[in-house]
């Protein structure tokens, strides 16, 4: 399907807001920050942050550490963003093509998020110096980048601010998805839709900006269209600085497609920048089109659980828990201490000793002895429904024979989860449980 013929699009794509240097040292070069890692060359900056080259002390090791300042007008909204950004990463820790977090740290002054490093840099730089990218090599950007959509959507999660700023490449020039402080979870939505306008203009879509409510996975697929498009092209569908013209352009779907770019990305992009949601190309759709599924080289799609988690040898679901992991769920060290902040309850906890099918089994039985109608998530994994709520079951194995089990609210208002039913199936869980790691422990 062509699309209509307009006017020629500007030749180029809006520079990114962070600054970067290319050579020298920041002032934190040197540093040794919690007798942890010593900090290098300055890589980025932006208002509230820095970005550093840094190295582990422990095993030379190198890593990306972002040093957050509380101390220069961190109010209310930047806290929540830096705890949604490292709780979703931290969901997220296990795809290939999503920037891993390591650690994080703080001080009276500063916060510190030790991340993977990519030492490619931005995307966005390599697509500026050859100005387009063959479809072979688009294509497998696209791939790598749908692969890792596709998995924070099974987990859901919104990125909500996808363009090539926030792609990153490894050292073998590989995709990484970095940049989460705008992304969406679940508890985030209300009837169903999420109603915060957010992003970046040219590659949000349209419905985003109109507060009505809108699918956060549909807004998703509309930025990778525009990013699919600016791949193959070399410059934006819609770019005005006038951006009641530019929405006008939008919603008649006017832009132009150069002749090089081939017949099914053609029809790919324009199905991805429908803009009306209900009928636009969605992520699971776009995973089985024939062009999508050609990858220019090999690049085998990740085969990751949902929110549920994964089947392991005794038929149960679970995950596995690294050290920081294990360190977010902890009550003492919960990362809302870093900000003094606190945060409504969402979530319950327990260590167990019971095989995995066992547990299950008790979680069953006492979800339905307390009223709570059972839901198998893709692949079978546990949620629990009362009224508006649901909680999600996830189990993970934090050491051989010892699993951590979790209770958390994924749709509906925390408030409906009053602390009596969470005592309730504390009450219920007792035999199988070792210890609790929630804030109803009263022991």
């Amino acid at each position: 399907m062509e699309a209509k013929r307009a006017s020629p699009p500007s030749t180029t794509i809006p520079t990114t807001k962070l600054a970067r240097t290319t050579s020298g040292s920041g002032s934190g070069s040197g540093t040794i920050i919690l007798n942890k890692y010593q900090l290098g060359r300055l890589l980025g900056r932006g208002s509230f942050a820095k970005v550093y080259h840094g190295r582990c002390l422990d095993d030379n090791s190198t890593v990306a550490v972002k040093a957050i300042d509380k101390t220069k007008g961190f109010q209310g909204p930047l806290e929540q963003f830096i705890i949604r950004e490292v709780s979703v990463m931290r969901r997220l820790n296990h795809h290939p093509s999503i920037l891993k977090i390591h650690e994080v740290m703080a001080t009276k002054t500063k916060i510190y998020l030790v991340m993977e490093l990519a030492p490619g840099g931005e995307l966005f730089s390599k697509l500026q110096q050859r100005g387009k990218f063959s479809e072979s090599t688009a294509r497998n950007y696209f791939h790598q980048l749908i692969s890792a959509l596709h998995f924070c959507h099974q987990n859901g999660v919104a990125h909500r601010d996808i363009k090539p700023q926030n792609m990153l490449l490894d050292q073998h020039g590989n995709l990484k998805i970095s940049d989460f402080g705008l992304s969406a979870l679940p508890e985030q939505l209300k009837n169903g839709m999420l109603h915060t306008a957010c992003g970046t203009p040219a590659y949000t879509a349209p419905e985003v900006v109109y507060r009505k409510g809108y699918d956060g996975f549909k807004a998703d697929a509309w930025s990778c269209g525009v990013l699919l498009y600016a791949f193959l092209v070399g410059s934006l569908p819609f770019d005005d600085s006038n951006l009641p013209q530019m929405h006008r352009a939008i919603h008649r779907r006017v832009f132009d497609f150069p002749e090089w770019v081939s017949k099914p990305a053609k029809s790919i992009i324009y199905r991805l920048l429908d803009p009306n949601p209900t009928t636009r190309l969605g992520i699971e759709e776009l995973l089985k089109h024939s062009w999508f599924k050609k990858a220019s080289r090999s690049f085998k799609e990740q085969e990751f659980g949902c929110v549920f988690g994964q089947r392991d040898k005794d038929g149960g679901y679970l995950s596995r828990l690294n050290a920081f992991d294990i360190i977010c769920m902890s009550s003492g060290l919960n990362l809302s201490g870093l900000f003094e902040m606190g945060l409504s309850r969402k979530e319950m906890r327990f260590t167990s000793g019971s095989k995995v099918g066992e547990i299950e089994e008790r979680v069953l039985k006492v979800g339905g002895e307390l009223g709570y109608r059972v839901q198998r998530g893709k692949g079978g994994g546990i949620g629990l429904v009362k009224g508006c709520g649901i909680l999600v079951v996830e189990i993970w194995e934090v050491a051989e024979g010892l699993w951590m089990v979790e209770f958390k609210v994924v749709e509906g208002r925390v408030v409906e989860f009053e602390e009596s039913q969470w005592e309730e199936l504390r009450a219920g869980l007792k035999d199988i449980a070792l210890s609790w790691h929630d804030e109803y422990d009263g022991s």
